[in-house]
């Protein structure tokens, strides 16, 4: 690429910085209730902190080599794919890469702020979603860079912005449409919920409408796969709704650069557990390399984390997460008749002992052929959760801010929720009715074959008015941004969206 080319890259890059660092202090403007929390600027709530390179060297973790450290390369795990096996990813969109085959790609409902924007519509401007979906389903033909369940079947379901603004609203309508679409494709069932993400609260995990919506997934047969956090060794608070007794909460490891799981350790970012609950499993999660999102924040931000044109390095506890769902696509497809707790049980039952912090903590390595093999399918009860709770006991300290105005009290994105008809209705998968949800109107009514993917979810204007008391969802500095090949053109973003709500990914560089 040019000189030239690169410096407007860079300074492009360096604008959207900018944007997020304003946005910040509007939000540290309106008070404590409303300040974001410790989590890294920029993060928007998913779980990678940043992108970087690590111990395991400059090129970063293959997939190959992470494919070889959680032992699916051979015997039986050898020959698995995914095939068959549905997994929905609750992130940031994908993009139309060339690594990402749109026959293995759904888009599920953009219910992003981005969504009332047709040129943003349903794709990744932050650049984490597509960085999720290369771990999980990835096939670059420039470099053979393969995901872990290449042929699983991955349904994309748009929360968050170029900056990551989401709110738990956003991601309990998410969870709700999975469980009420799980079985549209009978070919390719949806058995796994990947989320990346962790709301700005830490809520009693009995009352918690976060944790009752992942819950409802796991009751109808979905399993639940939750980033812990990346907040160091030092913090011990899982985030939710990882947090959730019921789900597989995964923590990053560091795998030293070697095949063996006998020297890993949690990753030195990563969050570990043990006050509200305990990490379930390690999984590889350190410099993890997996397909750029050319032209997103994430690509322009960090220039040095790109390993050749297509790929990216990136570390957190989402890149863990998104290597266990994949690899709990390839252990369904060995044994479909696996129940979610069954599937918990024989993945924490069979891991691979670890060294140093972990292995003091007891929490192992992710053992895809010791899973495959495994007969131990005893479950455990977990104490359930009602949902009646405050979405703000969620949001804790991290609100979403539109024209610095906080979102806050029982209210969605799209108006008032009573969270005691909300959690009658996700349980008896009544929430959504075509593109309503909760009775608003926020998507489409059905299937179109409008994009590159195999197929979309159709798309819907917001009727409702937004919480700030704006008439009309419209955010005008959007319109320099558009879709052009495979590249975003017109990065000059100062969005009226933010939160710092925390998305699991711990670096990139």
């Amino acid at each position: 690429m040019p000189r030239s080319a690169l410096r407007r890259r860079a300074a492009a890059g360096r604008r959207i910085v900018a944007a997020l660092a304003a946005a910040a202090a509007a939000v540290a403007g309106l008070g404590a209730a409303a300040a974001p929390t410790h989590h890294t600027v920029g993060d928007g709530g998913w779980a990678s902190s940043a992108w970087l390179g690590s111990s395991t060297g400059s090129g970063g973790t293959t997939l190959a080599a992470v494919r070889a450290s959680i032992n699916a390369s051979t015997g039986a795990a050898a020959g698995l794919t995914g095939a068959g096996v549905g997994v929905a990813l609750i992130d940031t969109g994908v993009a139309p890469v060339d690594g990402l085959p749109a026959t293995q790609i759904v888009n599920g409902p953009d219910l992003s702020f981005e969504s009332q924007d047709p040129d943003l519509r349903y794709l990744d401007t932050y650049g984490h979603g597509t960085h999720m979906a290369g771990i999980i389903v990835g096939n670059d033909p420039s470099t053979g860079t393969v995901g872990i369940a290449p042929k699983a079947k991955l349904t994309s379901i748009k929360v968050g912005t170029a900056n990551g603004a989401v709110d738990v609203s956003q991601m309990i309508a998410a969870i709700d449409w999975v469980v009420a679409h799980r079985n549209d494709d009978p070919a390719n069932p949806i058995r796994v919920i990947n989320i990346s993400y962790g709301t700005g609260g830490t809520p009693n995990s009995w009352s918690d409408p976060v944790q009752y919506a992942v819950e409802q997934a796991w009751l109808k047969g979905i399993v639940v796969v939750a980033a812990a956090g990346n907040e160091g060794n030092s913090d011990t608070v899982v985030s939710d709704p990882a947090s959730d007794p019921a789900v597989i909460a995964v923590a990053a490891s560091t795998t030293k650069g070697t095949a063996t799981a006998a020297d890993d350790d949690f990753a030195s970012f990563t969050t570990i557990g043990g006050t509200n609950r305990s990490v379930s499993v390690l999984a590889p999660g350190e410099s993890i390399v997996s397909l750029a999102d050319p032209g997103s924040n994430v690509d322009l931000t960090y220039p040095s984390a790109k390993v050749g044109t297509t790929l990216l390095r990136g570390s957190g506890s989402s890149q863990a997460a998104a290597v266990t769902s994949a690899a709990v696509a390839l252990l369904l497809q060995a044994r479909p008749t696996l129940t979610p707790d069954q599937v918990k049980t024989v993945l924490t039952t069979s891991a691979s002992f670890v060294s140093g912090l972990a292995m003091q903590r007891n929490i192992k390595a992710l053992n895809l052929n010791a899973a495959l093999a495994s007969q131990n399918l005893y479950a455990t009860g977990w104490n359930r959760s009602t949902g009646t709770g405050k979405l703000d006991d969620a949001r804790g300290a991290s609100r979403l801010v539109r024209d610095n105005v906080a979102l806050s009290g029982d209210n969605t994105v799209w108006g008032a929720l009573n969270t005691t008809t909300w959690s009658e209705r996700s349980a008896a998968v009544t929430s959504w009715s075509g593109g309503t949800w909760m009775g608003y109107r926020v998507a489409g009514d059905g299937w179109t074959g409008t994009s590159w993917a195999s197929k979309t979810w159709a798309a819907a204007t917001w009727t409702g008015k937004p919480w700030n008391g704006a008439t009309t969802w419209t955010d005008p500095d959007w319109s320099g941004h558009y879709w052009s090949g495979h590249y975003w053109s017109g990065h000059y973003w100062s969005g009226h969206y933010w939160s710092s709500d925390d998305w699991a990914s711990a670096s990139w560089s």
